[in-house]
């Protein structure tokens, strides 16, 4: 039975913010607020920095009119999880020219935050004239170190019954789109794996009771995974929903397609279904390739949404699968707990150190600020051999947001992936196909869906920041920045390429997404000074490279429908037109010499970035 998508739609939005149980299992520890508390004020920004606390997994910014308070946290409308896991936050939220009092809390856990520090008063400068210049530097013959890239191991997507689907959306064939996507982000990107849910939802199979005994049928099952690994990936096996026949509670549902989120009615015969599944998987696919796999262990269960049960319950349930899962074979990978706005990671260390049942990796999710340090979790519980896996995360929680669409949530993008590179082991972006219908199918072509690409294939701009990731080198350069707003509002990841040709990535965004199209004196000039390289290249001294833009005016298919005039689906004529942005054009550049260092400049938007390669 699947709810009307009205209905689907309403218990979402009733029931999505409750937690199952918020109560904790163990105390976070007391931290003390970060100290060096300083503000870079800028013009129509202010740059606050401040040292790192040991334990901390992130911090928390406030604000308030006055010296003496009331301090609130900065609210940059990301809708889940303010802190930030990084030793600095661009406040763009205020008013230019008015003074504001910060201060930063420690967060240990991330339903806390430690007290306030020492109040540090700043202003933002009132924009006026031309944008001010932003330098970034770099010697391209340094030695450098490996290119972390945590965009690769994992996308998200739909579940994957949808590849079965023949329907259409906006005139597109649902199971042929999605199946095109999936093979995009596969050959364009490199991303080697895909996480979905509900594998075990009624409408793939798997389970159903004959006369009271269970029935198991895995062939839809092996029709989806069988698609996915022909185009290069591999499935994140995500356990859940629960089959109908086996649960305790079936009319417990969740989405437009019914997933029903009760505990089973028979422990044992969930044990065996998951022993099941993963030993068919195994004599599928092969012991050596199936131990490349995750097993993850539900979604979300610390949402009342997603989970009708206690807490005790779902971590027997945890207990019950990873013990099933290992019973097959030892070294195949199994975690949890698949929570949102990263709740119940401290929960489940400590109840697996009393169970004794396997964990090989924490996943947690979180949207609207990059991902939080769990290193410091994990060393505190004695599990840093854990791997740490974002197995969902993206610009915002919310279905149907138009920031999904933006620009803007293309610089999210690539601050998250900054941010959380050589600290996480995948940061998986929910998800790469607008063919998504949990709480509905697309009702038009642009209407803030989660996907990186449209109903008809198209690229958004997150799938263009997630490309211009991947033209990034192996090996990673030092650079210094120097300006008003760097290594903040304008961030950078310079490299070097095997063939020694070097790729500059810069971008200009703020996480307040108030600032989503732009914002007065945001915009900055950017010189970029690369240093170690042969001024007698290239005619008279010049040195040519190619610079690849992204920003409202290049690659945002929102902007390019707006001036099309394209209502909820496009026209035949309207379809060609839009593919223009479906790929972004590099433009030649002249770099010159002074001093030998070579120097190119040019115009950084915000929200907008630039790839530039040498």
């Amino acid at each position: 039975m699947t709810k009307p998508m009205a209905d689907a739609r309403a218990d979402w939005e009733a029931r999505i913010a409750t937690r199952s149980d918020s109560s904790r299992a163990t105390e976070p520890p007391q931290l003390p607020p970060p100290a060096g508390l300083v503000a870079e004020p800028g013009i129509g920004q202010v740059t606050l920095r401040w040292q790192p606390v040991e334990g901390a997994v992130g911090y928390l910014v406030h604000r308030a009119d006055t010296a003496e308070g009331p301090f609130s946290p900065v609210d940059h409308l990301g809708g889940d999880v303010l802190s930030v896991p990084d030793t600095w936050y661009v406040d763009t939220t205020g008013e230019p020219g008015r003074t504001y009092h910060y201060a930063v809390a420690s967060v240990p856990e991330v339903t806390t935050a430690g007290e306030l520090g020492a109040g540090i008063a700043a202003s933002s400068e009132v924009p006026g004239g031309a944008g001010p210049t932003v330098t970034l530097a770099t010697d391209v013959a340094a030695g450098g170190f490996p290119l972390h890239r945590p965009w690769q191991p994992m996308i998200g997507s739909e579940r994957l019954s949808q590849l079965l689907c023949t329907d259409t959306s906006g005139g597109r064939e649902i199971g042929t789109e999605l199946f095109a996507a999936l093979r995009r982000v596969a050959e364009e990107i490199g991303v080697t794996s895909v996480r979905a849910h509900a594998i075990l939802h009624d409408d793939l199979g798997v389970y159903r009771e004959v006369d009271g005994e269970p029935v198991y049928d895995f062939s839809e099952v092996d029709e989806v995974y069988d698609a996915i690994l022909g185009i290069g990936l591999r499935p994140v096996v995500e356990i859940g929903f629960m089959p109908r026949d086996l649960a305790s509670d079936p009319d417990k549902t969740v989405f437009e397609y019914g997933a029903i989120i009760s505990p089973p009615k028979d422990w044992q015969r969930w044990g065996d279904l998951v022993h099941a599944l993963t030993n068919h998987l195994v004599d599928r696919y092969g012991i050596d390739e199936v131990r490349r796999w995750e097993f993850e262990v539900w979604n979300e269960a610390n949402l009342e949404v997603f989970w009708s049960g206690t807490r005790q319950e779902w971590m027997h349930l945890y207990d019950v699968t990873a013990f099933a899962v290992k019973a097959v074979d030892p070294q195949l990978v199994v975690g949890g707990p698949s929570s949102a706005a990263a709740g119940w990671v401290d929960e489940l260390l400590a109840h697996v150190a009393e169970s004794g049942a396997p964990l090989d990796f924490v996943s947690t999710h979180t949207y609207g600020s990059p991902p939080l340090d769990l290193r410091p979790t994990l060393a505190r519980f004695g599990r840093s051999d854990a791997k740490i896996l974002w197995t969902e995360w993206g610009v915002t929680p919310t279905h149907f947001n138009p920031v999904n669409d933006s620009a803007s949530s293309a610089m999210f993008l690539l601050q998250g992936m900054r941010s959380s590179a050589g600290r996480l082991d995948a940061l998986s972006y929910w998800v790469a196909s607008d063919h998504f219908e949990e709480l509905g199918r697309p009702p038009r072509l642009l209407h803030g869906g989660f996907g990186l690409l449209t109903v008809g294939g198209l690229a958004k701009s997150r799938y263009h920041a997630l490309h211009l990731l991947s033209r990034l080198g192996d090996t990673e350069l030092p650079a210094t920045v120097d300006g008003d707003g760097a290594g903040g509002l304008v961030q950078s990841w310079v490299s070097r390429r095997a063939d020694g040709s070097v790729v500059v990535l810069v971008w200009n965004h703020t996480l307040d997404q108030s600032k989503a199209n732009g914002g007065a004196g945001l915009d900055r000039r950017v010189r970029l000074e690369l240093s170690g390289l042969d001024s007698g290249a290239g005619a008279n001294g010049v040195r040519p490279a190619t610079l690849t833009r992204l920003d409202r005016e290049h690659g945002d298919i929102s902007v390019q429908a707006e001036r099309l005039g394209v209502q909820d689906w496009p026209t035949d004529t309207q379809w060609g037109q839009l593919a223009a942005v479906d790929t972004l054009t590099p433009e030649k550049v002249a770099g010159h010499f002074e001093d030998g260092v070579l120097v190119l400049e040019f115009d950084l938007p915000q929200p907008g970035a630039a790839l530039i390669e040498v």
